[in-house]
């Protein structure tokens, strides 16, 4: 009978399964743990596995339930289910949210209890990220950065997946000021309302699991629905999901895990990968299949990455193989910079026909922004998988703004106020407050000195801020940038709330330095501006490009369940990958999610490194190193060439061909003439910054932008 199934199916699909896949089909009875590594063809196994039962055991469709991680999983098998048994009944297929929702309905609508999902938009403007929000202002007394926000609930996520007692929540690590405490106020305002009761995502499947534990009559309903039930990349499932599986197939037994305990990358939302390992603790008769045949990657890239990933001790001891042909070894480009990746990718990828083949990825969102900004100049359409906006709402970025409209102003106590405390100016809130009840449409600065009790430190201080602000009006954004870090003390302050507050330097840092990637080639901070909001708009609209001929890029994990035929992995550096959080917490986990990425290329793969960024030295990240050393074992890694561009000379020579181009020709008391100001005398220089003394004016230009534009000339 089998033998006729799989005859059959290969006769109307062309889909030939391995022995392991024909094995894992026909074990329909008692619990199955399928270790499927990458590219294995493991939702073809689930969907025949599927259709195994209903042709060949009939089974009802209505019997077997198929649980996936995400909604987009579980619309894919139903569409693969569909062109591979076109004539069955559809199965259900869902995601555990939704398994848990209906359980939840039913028992709540048995009980008369109204209730409202508070994810996402809702009709009346209650969500849970306001409310969140809300509550942080008043526990905290400050406003909620996105980044706060964002973290505050992953660790309810987390709490509540892994089943930490109320007593113990204070113990879980979290950044956020007081969140056990706003965690409480939280839970205790979802059940404020008589009405109704409002419930998370999370709640569904608390509530879901409860519901089964103490409702017997509902229990055995549901228990008694389903003979078969799969569940797919049960490696991302929380403790808390894996209980209300066991509920469910307490009396029939019959399971069907799907899983690869070598992609297990998401503990930090509550993610069990451990109860794999100890899966026959709970069924003591499951059987474990290993499915070791990789169909997607070349020899040189399966190999590597099984060499790779067995450094890990917390696994099944398994051995990824393919019969795939060799094509190349893996690529690395280690460069003198970091500003050369991304110029080395759009050489790489301008005169490629198949963009959709091909995937840039990385560990953090913050670096698609600068391949967004640079891709987007060349002309290479993308799409960003997750797409993360959250970079142009950063309060990093609202604060450089702001410094930047007061070049523009400094009547508007307003503005001042969003960045009073971060510039070296010394105002105290006090100070601030008397500022804004003086309305004479005056200089701020001006009137703290005229009307606010100060001290004398504090004047002279406000003077030099505002002589500042005067000099930049109009100067190119990046030299702006340049002034606010350095001279109005940004920096500085960066590194006090870093000290005070717990922020991550060194993702204040990227941001800042990323600003500054995107600043380069403008002239005006107008510009700026427009093209912040121009990328913010570009991100958002790009993942509704998926029908485009485009590259795509991706976080690692958002990658999880791709392939593409080439793949660049970039800012591959220590403390990116591993983070620092890597190193204290899971190590393991970086692993796997570095192998991850690698296993999404099929016949090229090219890890991208450099050796400084920003003037400060970095390292490669040990995982580079490690696979160097399994392809490599005798050589070390080549530093590439810089990408080949015009010299500042030989751009300042195009535009002007009498311009200097070079920092060395430029002297203090030389006559020069600029392109917009006329003639001049160059007074100093300091760093990146000129002073020039013109007819009417002094001015402080950055030496690099009048270099690259060809602006300056020596008078004849």
């Amino acid at each position: 009978m089998s033998k006729h199934f799989f005859e059959r199916k290969q006769a109307e699909t062309g889909v030939i399964l391995n022995e392991v896949q024909k094995k894992a089909v026909l074990q329909t009875e008692g619990p199955l743990l399928l270790l499927a590594s990458p590219g294995s063809g493991k939702t073809t196994t689930m969907i025949m596995r599927v259709g195994y039962l209903i042709q060949e055991k009939d089974v009802s469709p209505s019997r077997i339930k198929a649980v996936t991680f995400s909604r987009a999983s579980a619309n894919d098998m139903r569409e693969r289910f569909k062109q591979f048994f076109p004539e069955l009944a559809p199965v259900d297929f869902s995601t555990i949210h939704s398994l848990a929702f209906e359980i939840v309905r039913e028992q709540l609508y048995i009980e008369r209890v109204n209730f409202q999902i508070i994810e996402g938009k809702t009709a009346d403007g209650l969500n849970k990220k306001m409310i969140l929000r809300k509550l942080f202002e008043s526990v905290v007394g400050e406003m909620m950065t996105d980044d706060q926000l964002e973290e505050l609930m992953t660790y309810i996520s987390f709490i509540k997946n892994k089943m930490i007692p109320k007593e113990n929540w204070h113990s879980v690590k979290c950044t956020v000021p007081k969140s056990a405490e706003i965690l409480r106020k939280y839970e205790k305002c979802k059940q404020s309302d008589t009405n109704k009761l409002l419930l998370d995502f999370d709640d569904m499947l608390v509530m879901a699991n409860d519901i089964l534990e103490n409702e017997h009559k509902l229990l055995k309903k549901y228990q008694g629905r389903y003979d078969y039930i799969l569940t797919d990349e049960s490696q991302d499932t929380s403790l808390l999901q894996h209980q209300l599986i066991e509920k469910l197939v307490r009396e029939h037994q019959n399971l069907c895990a799907v899983a690869d305990d070598d992609q297990s990358i998401y503990s930090w939302r509550g993610a069990e990968p451990s109860y794999l390992l100890g899966f026959k603790k709970v069924y003591p008769e499951a059987t474990v299949l290993f499915m070791e045949q990789n169909y997607r990657s070349s020899k040189d890239i399966v190999e590597t990455a099984n060499t790779f990933i067995k450094q890990n001790q917390n696994r099944y001891a398994k051995n990824m193989f393919t019969h795939n042909p060799s094509i190349q070894p893996i690529i690395f480009k280690k460069f003198s910079d970091y500003k050369h990746q991304v110029k080395y990718l759009v050489k790489e990828m301008k005169d490629e026909e198949n963009w959709s083949d091909i995937a840039v990825l990385y560990r953090n969102h913050s670096s698609s922004i600068s391949l967004i900004n640079t891709f987007e100049r060349a002309g290479i359409p993308f799409i960003v998988k997750d797409a993360d906006s959250r970079f142009f709402s950063h309060w990093v970025v609202r604060d450089i703004l702001n410094f930047m409209r007061m070049t523009y102003t400094d009547k508007r106590p307003e503005i001042l106020e969003k960045i009073f405390t971060k510039l070296n100016g010394y105002i105290t809130k006090k100070q601030m407050i008397a500022l804004k009840r003086i309305r004479n449409n005056e200089s701020v600065f001006d009137n703290l000195i005229d009307y606010v009790q100060l001290k004398d430190y504090q004047v002279d201080k406000l003077l030099e801020c505002k002589e500042t602000f005067r000099q930049m009006k109009g100067m190119p954004p990046l030299h702006a940038i340049h002034v606010i870090r350095g001279r109005l003390g940004y920096d500085k302050a960066i590194d006090r709330m870093c000290e005070r507050l717990g922020f991550r330097k060194e993702n204040l840092a990227g941001i800042l330095n990323t600003l500054e990637e995107i600043a380069m080639d403008l002239k005006t901070m107008e510009e700026f501006a427009a093209r912040l909001k121009h990328l913010e708009t570009t991100l958002k609209t790009s993942k509704y490009q998926d029908s485009e001929n485009a590259v795509t890029f991706s976080t690692f994990h958002s990658a999880k369940g791709q392939e593409f035929e080439k793949v660049y992995m970039i800012d591959l550096m220590d403390g990116v990958i591993p983070s620092s959080e890597d190193r204290k917490g899971d190590l393991e986990e970086a692993v796997r999610l570095f192998y991850v990425g690698m296993t999404r290329a099929k016949r090229h793969l090219e890890l991208i490194t450099y050796q400084q960024r920003d003037g400060s030295k970095e390292i490669e990240s040990p995982f580079v190193r490690d696979v160097w050393n399994i392809v490599h074992p005798s050589k070390q890694i080549r530093v590439e060439p810089k990408v080949q561009e015009q010299t500042a000379k030989q751009k300042a020579a195009a535009l002007n061909p009498n311009a200097i181009g070079q920092q060395s020709e430029l002297q203090t008391g030389m006559k020069i003439c600029h392109k917009i100001f006329g003639h001049g005398m160059i007074k100093s220089m300091d760093g990146d910054s000129v002073h020039i003394q013109f007819s009417k004016q002094k001015k402080v230009l950055s030496i690099a932008m009048c270099l690259e534009r060809g602006l300056l000339e020596p008078e004849k």
